[in-house]
């Protein structure tokens, strides 16, 4: 597989092997193929919370948003004292 890339990213790509932050241009790009395999999991996971969500709201099933935020907060905090001791 030939890949070209535009200069900047080519530089930046020279600048993570050379600080060892990658000891080859291989070991990166299965680093970026992964991160893109993830980023590409989430916005399907997303995008299938978000049609559920829709179809939830159109069966009625809502719950008000003030509600979410105070048992948002409520959970927040207990984990934050639970932290403290």
């Amino acid at each position: 597989m030939n890949v070209n890339f535009k200069p900047e990213q080519e530089q930046f790509i020279q600048s993570q092997i050379s600080s060892g932050q990658f000891n080859s241009i291989d070991e990166l790009m299965n680093e970026a193929v992964k991160l893109l395999e993830q980023r590409v999991h989430r916005l399907e996971e997303v995008k299938r919370k978000i049609t559920l969500g829709t179809e939830q709201i159109k069966e009625g099933r809502v719950t008000d948003g003030e509600l979410v935020f105070e048992r948002l907060q409520s959970k927040i905090q207990a984990i934050a004292e639970e932290n403290q001791e």
